[in-house]
């Protein structure tokens, strides 16, 4: 059965993703007023945002990881709580709790900072696995218990957590299987010579900063995941999709026999379902009305590079994921 849609409704459908993905443009414009460069984080934060998938940021500190999450919530005009997470947190610190009221006798529930549409869990890997495990049962299951009643959570929900790669001490890294609920993990880098003459320039003065005025709201961007389902991906990209993931889990099927030493655990089908879905926000931030090989070429390092676990022989070569990503991709046939 033939499922290309026609030209008549390629072209209806490319006329509407035209019309509600122009608000992307006014989303960039107005964090540009405070973010300089860092475009690789923004573009990943909207498709995360776009995708309804979680964000895991990774980079050192003082490179307007906070910044750049709370001035996204600001101009989407939606709720936003900052957890700081440290190793005296506790489960009822995020979610809420039960409190006694003597008066009338009973318990009232106190709802916690995890009710709101984007949260940044800043340094996740500093509290312990309690408050972790409780912050991804969140994120899978949109909802949360407190006592003996289940509340569910607000839509947009969208986690945004970041973790320091440097000073391990003190920490708790997330276990592989609650790294892999976050559709992608996000490496930030130092901004370029120019960028941060800017930034300086920009920052270096005190006094009242730049305030940003929200250019979209909650019901746009759940219009827009809508919308986002509805672009076409066709058989050869997917099977594309599928071909990148199962390399990382059969390599000699592949003719990639050097690396099934270097694998320990290849990519879930969590892998497959996220990179569809990125694949297609991206196409919907590019205003098109169809998936590309590029769009999943562009997104696959974020949506896999925390799903492959290298063996010990990988790491004793200082042979990472993301060089194990790139030897697939060089090598898997684009359609």
């Amino acid at each position: 059965m033939d499922n290309t849609p026609s030209s008549v409704n390629m072209q209806a459908l490319g006329e509407r993703i035209q019309q509600s993905s122009a608000f992307i443009e006014d989303i960039y414009s107005e964090l540009n007023k405070v973010i300089v460069g860092q475009q690789y984080m923004i573009d990943r934060l909207l498709v995360g945002l776009l995708a309804d998938g979680h964000v895991l940021l990774e980079g050192v500190p003082g490179l307007a990881k906070t910044l750049t999450v709370s001035s996204l919530a600001k101009v989407i005009n939606t709720k936003f709580q900052r957890l700081q997470f440290t190793p005296d947190l506790l489960p009822a610190d995020l979610i809420g709790t039960l409190i006694y009221n003597q008066k009338e006798a009973e318990f009232t529930v106190k709802k916690g900072p995890i009710f709101s549409n984007i949260i940044l869990a800043d340094e996740i890997n500093r509290s312990p696995a309690k408050v972790q495990s409780a912050l991804l049962e969140a994120m899978q299951e949109l909802q949360v218990t407190i006592g003996e009643t289940t509340y569910p959570l607000e839509e947009p929900f969208l986690v945004l957590a970041t973790q320091n790669p440097v000073e391990q001490e003190g920490t708790y890294p997330l276990p592989e299987a609650q790294v892999d609920r976050f559709m992608m993990k996000i490496k930030i880098d130092y901004p370029s010579e120019s960028e941060e003459l800017e930034i300086m320039r920009r920052m270096a003065q005190t006094g009242e900063k730049q305030k940003l005025k929200p250019v979209v709201s909650t019901q746009k961007v759940l219009e827009a995941r809508e919308v986002i389902n509805q672009i076409y991906i066709d058989e050869k990209v997917e099977q594309y999709i599928i071909d990148l993931v199962f390399t990382t889990r059969k390599p000699s099927r592949y003719d990639l026999d050097d690396l099934t030493e270097l694998i320990n655990f290849g990519a879930s089908p969590r892998a497959s379902i996220n990179l569809n879905l990125a694949a297609r926000a991206h196409a919907f931030m590019q205003h098109r009305a169809y998936v590309t090989p590029e769009d999943v070429r562009t997104i696959a390092m974020d949506v896999l590079r925390h799903r492959i676990i290298p063996t010990f022989e990988a790491e004793a070569e200082n042979i990472t994921s993301e060089d194990i990503i790139e030897k697939i991709m060089s090598t898997v046939q684009v359609p």
